[in-house]
């Protein structure tokens, strides 16, 4: 049943209201899912009884080296194959990584973006009154209503209008900051739009991001290489009272961190392991709690709607909790 919106809910751009009366409610999310490997954590998934799930990005790996997209159309035939029917019955939402978006590591100067950009849209099923049929890039929100506790769900389009990546040469390279006075991950549409949806009255707040928002010690992607972004973001997240919950993907590894009121829980891969005979170096980060965990796993948010608590999870592929953090979200 869906309920009635206030007239300064409907203001927001394309915003979703799901209606739902329970006292817990599931919200499982994960990312990297290679097509022509087996995917059985989807196993483990089901066993959660989830009521959402979000993929964060590099759904499929359909990029290739030229940037064409022609195998990324096969990639989505192949994932259409691989993806249980029970989790279609769920509530689903997506954004896209690089490897889902055409190009490994591309932002804004990808030629092929808007093409990319209709496959995602025909894989996913977005309806055609959709605003992401109408406008550039995948962002969007949702407000998840269970028995008038609200989530407002917001997912980060982190390619579409991305600057270019400053790096240094070599076979592994390092991604240095991009302190160019224009330089943005969100470009200045997306930014205008987030500022508004932030605004929109609500429980809990998540936010949906492909690359990492807190770490800022590794040598690959994150939001730090944009200073000015990952500072604006920061700022506009601490000014809430409320913790606010940040999901994030593409590392291979899942971890937790905390700053201040912000939770950052990363949660990758679903299938797609980074392995090596030595192991991997140990990474650290003062936002990290605990330690990084590389094995299959998913991310799992358990709200509790009476006693305001929210659990976050990384589960192994045997769903098993391997680290975790509860939140009181009644402070503030």
């Amino acid at each position: 049943m869906k309920k009635k919106l206030s007239l300064a809910t409907l203001l927001v751009p394309l915003l979703f209201c799901n209606f739902t009366i329970a006292k817990t409610y599931k919200i499982a999310f994960g990312s990297c899912l290679d097509q022509e490997d087996p995917q059985p954590i989807w196993n483990s998934v089901k066993k959660e009884n989830i009521n959402s799930f979000v993929f964060l990005g590099d759904n499929v790996y359909g990029d290739i080296p030229s940037g064409r997209l022609d195998f990324m159309k096969t990639a989505y035939a192949q994932q259409k194959k691989m993806l249980p029917d029970w989790l279609f019955k769920k509530d689903i939402n997506v954004i896209w990584d690089d490897h889902d978006f055409g190009e490994n590591d591309g932002g804004a100067s990808y030629p092929l973006k808007q093409e990319a950009q209709k496959l995602y849209l025909d894989f996913w099923k977005i309806p055609i009154d959709d605003i992401r049929q109408k406008r550039e890039g995948i962002y969007t929100n949702k407000i998840i209503n269970i028995d008038n506790f609200k989530i407002n769900l917001i997912l980060l389009d982190t390619r579409y209008f991305r600057s270019d990546l400053k790096k240094t040469k070599g076979v592994k390279p390092v991604y240095l900051k991009n302190e160019e006075l224009n330089a943005t991950i969100l470009g200045y549409d997306q930014w205008s739009w987030l500022l508004k949806v932030m605004k929109v009255k609500s429980d809990l707040t998540i936010i949906a991001t492909s690359i990492q928002l807190l770490p800022t010690q590794h040598r690959f992607e994150k939001w730090s290489n944009f200073p000015s972004d990952h500072l604006k973001l920061k700022k506009l997240l601490k000014s809430h009272s409320r913790p606010i919950v940040v999901i994030s993907g593409d590392r291979h590894q899942g971890a937790i961190y905390n700053d201040e009121n912000i939770y950052e829980i990363t949660s990758s891969s679903l299938n797609k392991t980074i392995s090596s005979i030595f192991g991997r170096p140990k990474e650290v980060d003062k936002y990290m709690l605990g330690e990084m965990f590389s094995g299959e796993n998913y991310g799992l948010i358990t709200i509790n709607t009476d006693k305001k608590i929210v659990d976050l999870e990384i589960k192994n592929i045997k769903g098993e909790r391997v680290r975790y953090k509860t939140i009181d979200i009644k402070k503030g």
